[in-house]
Parts: structure tokens; C-alpha cells; sequence
């Protein structure tokens, strides 16, 4: 499978690509045929649009996710090493009542060794994914700690890994993502129209299970995403995963609170539950890495915008409208489904606009939207741990809004 990946610079990281337990949140490139890219994703970068400074603090920043991954590891084990010391703070009266404690946080050291192994996979070539734009040598060039901000991020983004591509993701997909694909199979069904010529585009994409999905039943999809993250562990799956369930990962053994077991905190998740190269030969599958509102500006582009969990992660949501609105062909949809959980609202310094839905909704009517399906209580979850004591549940709005023609 050949993926083309069109990169626009990115805005600065200003953290709203991901937090733990909460919803996020150019041109077209035709999918090669296999035998000629022998199944490598490639990844382009869009022409340069920064000054040398922003392009010095993108590979900076490049360089800190990859770091981030590398110190995984040492990050958890300090962690776990806490545990331990605490737990031989109690009296040793208390300790023999709990004779499996400590064998328990070395069981919970090796997930974390394996865990490292699988997340140093994913970076190994990363330095390469875009075929027209070079990062350079690690401006680090020795392992640096993570902040902690940074480090929750990743452990999110091991959560999207079964949110996206494992089985125990889908009773969350078939809530998020389900609705949208039927939705789209509504409006442009195949037995009427020639799906490979309905362009859609999924803003946020994530680890890319949705644009797949869409890519699979023929139309022309294109996701965009701007977390590197996001960005690195797709490249992973979409690029270096061929078999079922070839790889594994220990999601939640970060989770020392809720655990009705402790072997619930020890399970493995395993991935990919599909093979990503499973597509039909034909198919137009791409994907842009940057700012949904710096890439996307060629006017009537695009039949179908489908976003899940994605507009609160907006500075300005209207923006997000505006634009939607004006790459939108005449009679194009826009399909929405995800709760309001405005990314940027605690943050310092940090523009924030906060709509409510009505707001939203009235501000959709006045640039012209018709809203054609609309359901206001849609139940669902996100990278939720099934046996979790605790879970959020999201009451998530779901509509299909029409440019008029």
C-alpha cells in the first residue's frame, strides 16, 4: 500500500491535541498501486511557507515528541519505583498481608520494557516519513527527561492504538464512527454514484481508523492531522503493519487508581485488528500532516468534511465553520459527531472561544448550512478502559449539515 502525505508546517504545540480521558481532539495524492511502492507509506511535505526561525522551533519540537517516546521507559519505571518505596514504607505487619504487591510492580516494569520496545519501533524511521522534507540530526542528541505534560500525551496517544486498531476499540468505533459511515453511505450510495469520485475529508484523524474505513468502501478519503504523536504511531500502523494482531501493547498499566484487579492494569491490547493494507486496488487514500485551517483554502474542494471528536479542539470553532463552509462543494455535507470539550478553555494565554451547541448551531444557519439529520444524545465513550472503575461518558451531538447548491 502507498500512502502520500502532504506536511504543512505546524502551528506551535499548545497542547491541545490530547489529554488523558478527554475527547481530542493541498491537494489531493493518488494511492499507488502496491507493486509499485512495495507497501510504504509516503509521507510529503507541502512547499515552505515559515521564516528560518519557525522552521528552526518545528524540528526543535519534532525532535521533543521523538524524545518523549525514547523516555518512556524511565519515566513509568520512576514511577513504579515510587510504588515500591511506599509500599516498603508499611509496616512489615502490613506488607505480609500483601505478599503478591511487589511481584505485581515487576510484572508491571516488564509491560513498561515492552512498551518502550514497541514505541522506539515507532519512531525508528520517523526521521524519514516525509519523502521531500528532512528533520535533520536529533538537536538533543542525548535523551532528555519529558515533561510530564508531554508524557501524558503519549500515554493517550497509546490509548488511541486501541481506540483505532485493536477489538477492544470497537464498541467505541461502532458509536463514533459508525453513525458517520452510515451517514456517508446515505448521501452518496454506491448503487447511484461513483463512490471513487466523492471526495471526503476527515479533519483530525487521529491514528486514521475512520479515513480507512471510509477509504475501504471506495470513496476518495483524505485525513488530516497535526499531533506528530498522531502522526508518528499512524505512519506506524498504516506503514509497517501487514498482519493481524501482530503487535501488542500494555495500555493501562499508567492506571494505579480504579482497578477492581490487578490484572486488569496488566492486560494486553493487541493490534492491528485488521490489515491497513487491506484496501481495494484502486483506492485514493491520503492524508495531510499541519493545520486543518492553514492547509485547506482551495474553495468547493470537497463532496464530504467529516469530523469526529474534532471541533472543540478549534481556538475560534467559527473558523473551523467558516472554512468547512467555504471548501464544501455546493450540495456538499458536513458530517459532525462529538461532544463540546473545548481544548483550549484552561489554558493561559491561549485564545478560547466557547460555544454552546445552539450557539453553534445558529451560527451554522446564518452562513447558509441546512441541517438535514440531527440528534442531540449520542452515548459514547473515548479511549475508555472497558474495566475501569471509572469511565466518562460523552453526550455527543451528531448532525448532517447541507451547502445548499
Amino acid at each position: 500500500m502507498s500512502l502520500s502525505c502532504n506536511a504543512r508546517r505546524r502551528r506551535r504545540d499548545s497542547g491541545a491535541e490530547l489529554q488523558e480521558e478527554l475527547g481530542s481532539p493541498c491537494t489531493h495524492s493518488e494511492r499507488s498501486s502496491p507493486a509499485e511502492d512495495n507497501g510504504h507509506l509516503e509521507y510529503r511535505v507541502c512547499p515552505k511557507l515559515a521564516q528560518e526561525e519557525e522552521e528552526v522551533a518545528e524540528r526543535e519540537h519534532f525532535w521533543k515528541i521523538i524524545n518523549t517516546y525514547c523516555c518512556y521507559g524511565t519515566h513509568l519505571h520512576e514511577r513504579v519505583n515510587r510504588s515500591e518505596r511506599q509500599f516498603k514504607s508499611l509496616a512489615i505487619k502490613q506488607q505480609k498481608i500483601l505478599p503478591h504487591f511487589l511481584s505485581h510492580l515487576d510484572t508491571i516494569r516488564k509491560c513498561i520494557d515492552h512498551n518502550q520496545k514497541i514505541l522506539q519501533t515507532v519512531v525508528d524511521d520517523c526521521t524519514h516519513m516525509f519523502e521531500n522534507k528532512e528533520y535533520g540530526g536529533n538537536g538533543y542528541r542525548k535523551s532528555t527527561p519529558a515533561s510530564t505534560f508531554d508524557m501524558d500525551k503519549l500515554k493517550s496517544t497509546i490509548k488511541q492504538f486501541v481506540r483505532d486498531w485493536s477489538e477492544d476499540g470497537k464498541l467505541e468505533r461502532d458509536a463514533c464512527y459508525q453513525p458517520i459511515i452510515d451517514e456517508i453511505s446515505k448521501a452518496f450510495p454506491k448503487d447511484k454514484c461513483d463512490v471513487s469520485k466523492v471526495n471526503v475529508l476527515v479533519p483530525g484523524a487521529g491514528l486514521g481508523r475512520l479515513t480507512w474505513e471510509i477509504a475501504k468502501l471506495g470513496y476518495s478519503c483524505q485525513g488530516n492531522e497535526w499531533s506528530f504523536f498522531m502522526l508518528f504511531s499512524s505512519n506506524f500502523v498504516l506503514n509497517r503493519c501487514s498482519q493481524i494482531n501482530a503487535f501488542k501493547l500494555y495500555p493501562w498499566i499508567h492506571q494505579f487508581s480504579n482497578n477492581r484487579r490487578s490484572t486488569d492494569q496488566i492486560r494486553p491490547v493487541y493490534f492491528p485488528d485488521v490489515n491497513p493494507h487491506d484496501l481495494p486496488s484502486n483506492s485514493n487514500f491520503s492524508m495531510t500532516a499541519g493545520d486543518f485551517l492553514e492547509i485547506y483554502t482551495e474553495n468547493g474542494a470537497w463532496d464530504c468534511i467529516a469530523t469526529c471528536f474534532f471541533i472543540d479542539t478549534a481556538h475560534n470553532v467559527i473558523d473551523y465553520i467558516d472554512t468547512i463552509w467555504r471548501i464544501l462543494k455546493p450540495g456538499g455535507i458536513w458530517i459532525n459527531l462529538g461532544p463540546l470539550l473545548y481544548h483550549f478553555e484552561n489554558l493561559a494565554n491561549e485564545l478560547s472561544i466557547e460555544l454552546s451547541y445552539e450557539d453553534i448551531k445558529h451560527v451554522m444557519l446564518q452562513y447558509g448550512f441546512h441541517i438535514e439529520v440531527e440528534r442531540e444524545s449520542v452515548t459514547s465513550t473515548y479511549t475508555a478502559n472497558s474495566l475501569s472503575m471509572m469511565k466518562y461518558y460523552y453526550d455527543c451531538i451528531f448532525f448532517m449539515a447541507r451547502k445548499p447548491e
